[in-house]
This record gives C-alpha cells, sequence and structure tokens, in this order.
C-alpha cells in the first residue's frame, strides 16, 4: 500500500526530508508539502516534483504528516489541522522541546503521535534523530518514522523523557562543533598560521576523529591517549584545557540546554 506523506512548514530540514526520502525510493507524486509563501511551495513543486497543498488538504490525504513549523507556530497550526484529522493519521512532531501530550491535547482522540529531533547535518545526510513515541503510538507507527527519517542519517529510539537531554546532546550538538572549530581556529591564526590552512588542518582533523570514534569501536579515552605522549605537546595541552575548566564548562552548558528544552515544553518560549 502506497503511504502518502505530507510536510507542513518545508523549511530547510523539511527540504532535506524530501530530498531524502526520494533519495530513498519514495515517488514524488506520493509527497506533499506545505509552505507559508507561495513563491516557496512553486519552489519545491519545480525542484521535486511534489504536490503543494494547504494544511487542511494535507491533513485529509496524507497518512503521515510531519510538523516543521517553529515551535511558537505550532499551536495555531494544530488548531487549523484538528477538525480535518482523521483518529488513524500519524502526526510526526520535528518542534524542539515540545511534548507529544501537547497535540495530543489539540487533536482528535487517540490521534498517534511521534516526536523526533534531528539536527541540521540532515542537509548532508549524516544527521542523527532520535524518535519517541507518543501514548496512542505504535511499533509500527515508529518503524514507520524510522523509515523517514532514516533517509537523512541514523535513527535512536529513546523514551520521551529523554528527549530534553537528547535535544541539548544532539539536537544543539552541531553547534558546539562548529564554536571549538571556530575558536582553533583563532588559535591557529594566533600562532601564525593563514586562516584558510588553519580551517582546513582543523576540519580534517575533526572528520578524521569523528570517523575513527565511529569506526574502531574504541573508547574515546583510548583514542586521546593513543595521541597523549609523555611529556609531549598534546598533554600540554590538555592539563590546560583541564585548568581552565573546559570539561566542567561543557557539562553546565548542555545541562543548561537541556534545562531551556524543558522550559519550552512547559510553554516558557
Amino acid at each position: 500500500m502506497t503511504q502518502k506523506v505530507a510536510v507542513l512548514g518545508t523549511g530547510k530540514i523539511g527540504e532535506a526530508l524530501l530530498s531524502g526520502m526520494i533519495r530513498g525510493g519514495w515517488a514524488p507524486t506520493d509527497l506533499m508539502v506545505t509552505a507559508r509563501r507561495p513563491e516557496r511551495a512553486d519552489q519545491l513543486r519545480t525542484r521535486y516534483g511534489v504536490t503543494p497543498v494547504t494544511n487542511a488538504e494535507a491533513a485529509k490525504s496524507a497518512d503521515t504528516l510531519i510538523l516543521t513549523v517553529k515551535p511558537q507556530d505550532m499551536g495555531a497550526l494544530l488548531t487549523e489541522l484538528a477538525p480535518h484529522i482523521p483518529a488513524d493519521r500519524l502526526v510526526i512532531s520535528g518542534a524542539a522541546g515540545i511534548p507529544t501530550a501537547f497535540f495530543e491535547e489539540r487533536l482528535p482522540a487517540a490521534t498517534p503521535v511521534v516526536r523526533v529531533m534531528t539536527n541540521t547535518p540532515a542537509l548532508v545526510d549524516e544527521a542523527m534523530s532520535v524518535i519517541s513515541a507518543g501514548t496512542h503510538a505504535t511499533a509500527a507507527h515508529l518503524t514507520r518514522a524510522e523509515g523517514i527519517f532514516a533517509t537523512v542519517g541514523k535513527t535512536l529510539r529513546v523514551p520521551e523523557s529523554q528527549q530534553d537531554a537528547a535535544t541539548a546532546l544532539s539536537g544543539s550538538g552541531p553547534a558546539y562543533f562548529y564554536f571549538l572549530v571556530e575558536a582553533m581556529t583563532d588559535a591557529g591564526i594566533l600562532l601564525g598560521l593563514p586562516r584558510d590552512k588553519a580551517h582546513d588542518l582543523i576540519v580534517q582533523a575533526a572528520i578524521g576523529a569523528a570517523t575513527m570514534l565511529r569506526d574502531s569501536g574504541e573508547h574515546p579515552v583510548t583514542l586521546r591517549e593513543n595521541v597523549t605522549s609523555p611529556a609531549g605537546t598534546t598533554i600540554n595541552a590538555i592539563r590546560e584545557l583541564e585548568n581552565h575548566g573546559v570539561r566542567a564548562a561543557l557539562i553546565a552548558a548542555l545541562e543548561a540546554a537541556r534545562d531551556r528544552s524543558r522550559e519550552l515544553a512547559g510553554g516558557n518560549g
């Protein structure tokens, strides 16, 4: 049976999903999009061959609705969708911090809702998408969500109680690495390297280190120790990182991100 999927509020992440699904075998004729601006909808139709529709039309016609609007716009969207959604329609939320209960309270009784926190590497098919079931979502609904988000990277199921932590680690995670690369590039310039060379050195080091973490099966401590010779350059750098509380600062930063996710869930936007 062909499943029709609608992406509502198709921004960068929504477009990445569309592109991934098409590469993964979905027929463009089975994909629908909504966009706030008509010219954006036309752009998506031209680029991917998908069908632009209204939010109400998507709710009536699609088997799966993927809601990718901003968290502050989600309440208004659900009010618009609720009169048109059959109870068996799968609703997937990609909004940070909003629990499945928020959707279940505003949609028809027993509507299955799946919460997904993905991240911007979806744009290059290297996303990490963390998936949680709402009250009425079954294993089959989770599998359907995984099939969609696996087209742009990896997926991981967690209880919804762990979504705020996952948002802090993974949803926001790429920004921490960009921040680190920015700081290391500045250090390279201070040490006498041109910016472009410092950037290339750091980016390749990051790619190589990430690949080793993924493929070697080794604990990060082991990999770090393999680089850290007695009385060498690396141990001196590590000592300074510890002296400046970098580890404690990272833990505090992640706790702050988690707490903000909880605030968003409570409506303190």
